[in-house]
């Protein structure tokens, strides 16, 4: 094990903080992944307006990886593929959904803040990527 995560996870305040961060980062990915589903319609709608091809199957798609990673973080199960699933996404729907340099005016705010948040989640994922192959406090321990 590596000095920084030694360190970073020495106590059990630490392992509470990163189960706390976890399963938050994780649980609200979760959630948008089942918004997805929920709300297949307006999200197939959504993203055929942003000229993504084949949207009536891309949508369910990125819905499970958003579930599934989502899933997967905030329970410490398979960190590699949760954490890969969500940088993938991430980095291929951003910029395809949340262009906003091609936004009318009034739309580009809403847009760029989006595409910040995406941004902030992405390195998210990058960081959980990053500790895949460590050992996760409080976690189910489930991996490859």
């Amino acid at each position: 094990m590596s000095v920084l995560l030694q360190s970073a996870f020495g106590s059990a305040s630490a392992d509470l903080a990163f189960l706390v961060g976890r399963v938050l980062f994780g649980a609200v990915l979760a959630f948008m992944g089942l918004n997805h589903f929920m709300n297949l319609e307006t999200m197939v709608g959504y993203a055929d307006a942003k000229g993504v091809p084949a949207a009536g199957l891309a949508v369910p798609f990125t819905g499970g990886m958003l579930a599934f990673g989502g899933l997967g973080i905030a329970l410490g199960a398979f960190p590699l593929l949760a954490s890969g699933a969500l940088v993938v996404f991430l980095l291929v729907t951003t910029p395809v959904i949340h262009d906003f340099w091609a936004a009318p005016e009034e739309q580009q705010q809403t847009e760029m803040t989006q595409f910040l948040k995406n941004i902030v989640m992405l390195g998210g994922a990058f960081f959980f990527l990053a500790l895949s192959s460590q050992p996760w406090p409080y976690a189910v321990g489930i991996g490859l």
